[in-house]
C-alpha cells in the first residue's frame, strides 16, 4: 500500500516531461513531414498537369497538321486524276489536227462532185474511205462545228471576210463556211474559217 501512494521522484517527472516533449515533437515533426511532402505532391501535381497540358497541345497541332497534309494529299490525288484525263481526252489532239487537212480535201472533192454541172465523180470506194476515216475520228471524240447560217461567235469561228447580207435576217450571220472548225471532245481543236453577212 505504501508503494500505491508513493508520489513520484523529481527524476521520474523529468523522465515523463522528456517523453511528453519527444512525443510533442515527434508528432510535430510528422506533421510538417506530412505538410512538406503535401507541397511536393501539390508541386508535382501542377508540374503533371502542365506537361499533361503541353502534350496535349502537341496532339493536337500534330492532328491538325495530318489532316491538313491528308486533305492536300487528297486535293493532289483528284487534280493528278483530272489532269491525267485531261491528257487522254487530248492526247489525239495532234494526230487528229493533222489529219483534218484531209478531211477537208475529201469534203472538197465530195462538194464538187455532187455539183450537177462537174463531170468529177466521187466513187464508191473513195466514199466508204472517207466515211470509215471520218467514222474512226468521230469515235475518238472528233466532232463538227455546225456554223453556216448560225451567229458569229469571234469564239468559235474566224471570220475571214464579210460580204452584204442576202436578207436582212442574215446580218451578223455565217453566209458560207470556208473550213469546218472541230471539237475534240468538247475542246475547240480548230475555229470554224467562215464568211460573215454586214
Amino acid at each position: 500500500m505504501a508503494n500505491k501512494d508513493k508520489e513520484p521522484t523529481m527524476e521520474e517527472i523529468d523522465d515523463q516531461i522528456n517523453n511528453s516533449e519527444e512525443n510533442v515533437d515527434q508528432e510535430s515533426d510528422n506533421e510538417g513531414v506530412k505538410k512538406k511532402s503535401k507541397k511536393k505532391s501539390s508541386g508535382k501535381t501542377a508540374k503533371l498537369s502542365k506537361e499533361i497540358e503541353e502534350l496535349k497541345m502537341q496532339i493536337d497541332e500534330s492532328k491538325d497538321k495530318h489532316l491538313r497534309l491528308l486533305a492536300e494529299f487528297e486535293n493532289f490525288k483528284k487534280r493528278t486524276i483530272r489532269e491525267k484525263l485531261d491528257i487522254m481526252n487530248t492526247a489525239a489532239q495532234d494526230t487528229m489536227t493533222a489529219l483534218l487537212p484531209v478531211l477537208d480535201d475529201f469534203d472538197r472533192a465530195k462538194k464538187v462532185a455532187e455539183d450537177d454541172s462537174s463531170t468529177e465523180q466521187f466513187s464508191e470506194g473513195v466514199n466508204l474511205v472517207y466515211q470509215k476515216l471520218y467514222g474512226v475520228l468521230t469515235q475518238k471524240g472528233l466532232k463538227p462545228m455546225e456554223s453556216t447560217n448560225n451567229d458569229f461567235d469571234p469564239e468559235l469561228h474566224e471570220a475571214i471576210t464579210d460580204i452584204p447580207a442576202p436578207t436582212p435576217e442574215m446580218k451578223g450571220k455565217i453566209i458560207d463556211t470556208i473550213d469546218k472548225g472541230y471539237f475534240l471532245n468538247d475542246k475547240i481543236i480548230r475555229h470554224a474559217k467562215v464568211v460573215v453577212g454586214k
